[in-house]
């Protein structure tokens, strides 16, 4: 992949990663973690709701999907925060428009973690420091300085002729002192500990097992890239295909179960590591909180937001709850949105480097960052 070949970088010294996974065709907040003390959540689902005997109990409100049940350690931890009823300001129920609304961080040009690598304090030293999983850039590394996109790390090769071309490339930046040079001698100093990782086989650390699914194997090729300290400071990974509207219990369970078993995974995995890492998962809306006749759910607004890493004030389920009494719901039925997602990405791109910066990272709107960090 020429592509691929061409973007590398070796800031090792980087040692902050943001990890953004978006569950993409409207996760279903209210199943994910459910409201369990909420009359209402019961009454709306007879059949579909998370039972209180089945629920991980989290803090006397909600409860934890028992699928999601692996997370528990992180939140106890305190290594994980929820964001319940949020979500963003659009409200067609568009897959399409609210992803690329969410994606794009607003009515704007290229995407709110494009924008994030550009305006941020730090030095973006190179391609790699942005990276997709996947066949395609997100929209919200658009207009990034430079993204990578992979599926693994066997993507990254020079070739067969790769020790003569290396030495060759070392000779030649090797007699220059220019910031040219001083870029061209990291890349190589990245290509070589990429070229040991592809060949040294894996072993996650700490017991970690991930899953053998697309989701799950692109958290530990990232899991990799963080280890090898070759200058990671953003990731994309998705997750697709939550749209249920009938049967959701057979569409979005093994859904869950990925998403536990991916998340879990990489937080064992990593260690110490995490403690240098953000992850941030949400979805462009949530569902309808009144089941339907086909034992699923529509198009909603407000849904959940996860959180996990490092200065997290976690084991919390932040963010106003506003009930689910008819009266406050919105639209046809829908959870109000009580928490714009930009205001819980604020903090995360201030710790990682945008400092006083949010205003480019989010033009026309106001941000009210919410307290996410110790």
């Amino acid at each position: 992949m020429a592509e691929v070949q061409n973007f590398l970088t070796g800031n090792g010294d980087q040692r902050q990663t943001l990890v953004v996974v978006f569950l993409r065709g409207g996760a279903d907040g209210l199943n994910l973690v459910a409201p369990l003390e909420d009359d209402g959540y019961y009454r709306s689902r007879p059949r579909i709701a998370i039972s209180k005997k089945e629920c991980v109990p989290l803090d006397g409100f909600y409860g934890l999907n028992p699928l999601l049940k692996a997370l528990e350690p992180a939140f106890q931890d305190g290594a994980l925060a929820i964001i319940h009823a949020a979500g963003s300001e659009d409200s067609t129920r568009s897959h399409f428009e609210a992803q690329d609304l969410m994606e794009h961080g607003g009515i704007t040009g290229g995407g709110w973690l494009g924008r994030f690598l550009r305006a941020q304090n730090k030095v973006t030293s190179g391609p790699l420091a942005a990276v997709a999983l996947g066949k395609a850039i997100p929209e919200c590394l658009r207009g990034s300085p430079a993204a990578t996109v992979l599926q693994s790390l066997d993507d990254f090769s020079l070739g067969d002729n790769r020790p003569r071309l290396t030495q060759a490339l070392a000779r030649l930046y090797g007699m220059q002192t220019d910031v040219l040079a001083s870029a061209g001698r990291d890349t190589l100093d990245a290509i070589r500990r990429v070229e040991q990782l592809r060949t040294t086989p894996y072993l996650p650390a700490n017991g970690a097992d991930y899953g053998r699914d697309d989701f799950s194997r692109g958290l530990l090729q990232i899991a990799r890239l963080i280890k090898a300290r070759v200058g990671l400071q953003a990731a994309s990974v998705d997750l697709g295909g939550w749209d249920s509207h009938f049967s959701q219990a057979m569409i979005m369970d093994p859904l869950i179960t990925r998403l536990a078993k991916g998340m879990s995974a990489f937080y064992q995995d990593l260690g110490r590591e995490i403690n240098h890492t953000t992850v941030v998962a949400m979805t462009e809306f949530g569902r309808r909180v009144e089941e339907n006749s086909a034992f699923g759910t529509d198009h909603g607004r407000g849904s959940v937001m996860f959180v996990m890493g490092g200065g997290i004030k976690g084991g919390r389920v932040l963010g106003p709850w506003p009930g689910l009494s008819r009266e406050v719901l919105e639209g046809p039925g829908d959870l109000p949105v009580m928490t714009n997602y930009r205001n819980v990405l604020a903090p995360i791109l201030q710790r990682h480097g945008a400092g006083d910066r949010l205003g480019q990272v989010f033009p026309e709107f106001t941000v009210a960052p919410l307290p996410l960090f110790g």
